[in-house]
């Protein structure tokens, strides 16, 4: 990987010249948007049977990891989209487990979706309302959350609850918010209570480069290289609420670990990438 702005199709990679980078992002942009309408619309008619199918599996999880795999396949179409896992995944593989990650940009979820398992999203409400994607996270059994709204905060952390009893993963991004400046924001104490009240795992994940992927305010992409980095697990078992703090604490930590792991790997790759091109 290296900084410099180049197409990127399923891991292939061209470069793009300096002065052609604007004029290539609008009609790139305007291709990737037909694209993952396209995709959203497709993805939607082959999940809705999918869904029918299997109804009777409460976890959701054959339309859920079908949403995930539509997520990953728009993100590799996307030609300023070079998203990666970086590094080894550990043995563990999540069941009843509270996964956790920092937040950089609405493109976060279409780079997470690249982990090999299933899990369950908790999400602003307003994203279930965008058309076939919004069904497609509603289809797929993500959890819809209105901000600053109590009941809809309650509902929401039963229904994650549900989840995890299940053995199903659930995702939350425990700063609520994008951040502006890639920095850590301070993490809301929700995630850390799901976990000690039900007695699940805490799974730390990075998340780094997205930023540029959906710059705010406006429609069009950004060439982007995220890497996302899974980091061990932390069990909550025979916790009580008065371990939250350290709790939170402890999983920030690795967060930021795993953020400065990531940090030193765009590095690496950028003065890679400078080498080769003198």
């Amino acid at each position: 990987m290296s900084d410099e702005p180049h197409f990127s199709i399923f891991g292939r990679a061209l470069p793009v010249p300096r002065h052609g980078t604007e004029v290539a992002r609008t009609v790139l942009s305007a291709w990737s948007w037909s694209v993952l309408a396209g995709l959203a619309i497709g993805g939607f008619g082959v999940q809705l049977p999918l869904a029918a199918a299997t109804w009777s599996d409460k976890t959701r999880r054959v339309p859920g990891r079908f949403a995930r795999d539509v997520a990953v396949l728009i993100a590799k179409i996307n030609p300023m989209w070079d998203f990666r896992i970086h590094g080894e995944l550990p043995s563990y593989r999540p069941s009843k487990t509270v996964v956790i990650a920092n937040h950089v940009s609405n493109s976060d979820a279409f780079l997470i979706s690249h982990l090999p398992w299933e899990m369950k999203w908790l999400g602003k409400s307003s994203l279930f309302y965008i058309p076939f994607v919004g069904w497609l996270m509603w289809l797929a059994g993500d959890v819809p959350v209105r901000r600053g709204a109590k009941g809809s905060v309650k509902d929401a952390m039963a229904h994650c609850r549900e989840h995890l009893e299940r053995g199903m993963p659930v995702m939350i991004f425990p700063e609520g918010t994008r951040s502006k400046t890639g920095e850590l924001l301070p993490f809301k104490d929700g995630a850390f209570r799901l976990a000690i009240e039900t007695g699940a795992d805490i799974l730390p994940i990075g998340v780094a480069g997205t930023k540029t992927a959906l710059p705010k305010h406006s429609w069009r992409f950004g060439f982007s290289q995220g890497l996302v980095a899974v980091g061990e697990p932390i069990a909550t078992e025979g916790m009580t609420l008065d371990d939250l703090p350290a709790l939170k604490d402890r999983a920030r930590a690795r967060i930021e670990a795993l953020l400065a792991d990531l940090a030193q790997a765009q590095d690496g790759a950028a003065q890679d990438g400078a080498a080769q091109g003198s």
